[in-house]
């Protein structure tokens, strides 16, 4: 019973309600009346690794370029680039994806990539780190720095 109302009411609110933080993402079709609630990943071009043979399928063995966030809970900085590299990762319209690595969670990964300071973002192509970069960056250093990993 407490398990329907909790969905009936989460159903019930409005998109501004539910994430007052983050509008929905730019390639999500519009809720109709009002409501934001999908099972489907739409078209998101940023993940959460979940461990490390994810890591190994999604981000080494992918095709496609794959920008690495590594970041924690606890930083300050990372919760300013977080946002600002996916809204730049999404204006790419699918030619690059984002994967984000918590380093909490995936010490082993952040040992393995020589993470020492977050946020640190590597750039890779065909399972290789072309580029890297630690700290935060502006949108137009953001954008060079997605370009020339893309080849545009």
């Amino acid at each position: 019973m407490a398990q329907r109302l909790v969905l009936r009411r989460l159903l019930s609110l409005t998109p501004r309600t539910l994430s007052p933080q983050s509008p929905p993402a730019p390639c999500a079709p519009p809720a109709p009346h009002g409501r934001a609630f999908s099972t489907s990943a739409g078209c998101r071009n940023t993940f959460n690794v979940q461990d490390g043979s994810d890591f190994q399928d999604r981000v080494v063995n992918n095709p496609k370029p794959v920008v690495v966030d590594f970041h924690a809970q606890w930083c300050g900085p990372c919760k300013i680039l977080g946002p600002r590299l996916e809204k730049m990762v999404a204006k790419q319209e699918g030619k690059v994806l984002m994967a984000k690595v918590d380093i909490d969670d995936h010490t082993d990964l952040a040992i393995e990539y020589e993470v020492s300071a977050v946020p640190t973002v590597l750039a890779m192509k065909n399972g290789d780190v072309v580029d890297k970069f630690v700290g935060i960056k502006d949108e137009d250093q953001l954008e060079a720095f997605l370009k020339k990993l893309i080849g545009a």
